[in-house]
């Protein structure tokens, strides 16, 4: 008897020292257009008044609706472990606080 059942294929994914690293960001914006999300991640700072884009993610629409419920996902087992994340109020949604919680810069 011919078994023609394929065996899954592996996935070997190399991750770099400096990739590994990470980069910090505390704000994303995220466009769209027909065929494409473009998230862009930038890390703002107290009392700088101009932020520069670190990292720049561009998805088509099908790999944005999987990593939509893949975050998701995760966020539901993060919160099931550690408890339900609070959201502070006092700005609009989607934004940091400029002010991150912490005193005004001064000179």
């Amino acid at each position: 008897m011919n078994d023609n059942k394929q065996q899954p294929q592996q996935l070997n994914i190399e991750l770099s020292e400096e990739v590994a690293q990470g980069i910090y960001s505390n704000l994303a914006v995220i466009t769209h257009s027909s065929s494409e999300f473009v998230l862009d991640f930038v890390r703002i700072m107290p009392g700088i008044p101009k932020a520069n884009v670190k990292s720049r993610i561009i998805l088509t629409p099908e790999h944005a609706k999987r990593l939509l419920l893949a975050l998701q996902d995760n966020l539901k087992k993060y919160e099931a472990a550690h408890g339900v994340i609070d959201l502070k109020g006092g700005h609009e949604p989607g934004l940091p606080p400029l002010n991150f919680g912490g005193p005004t810069a001064q000179a």
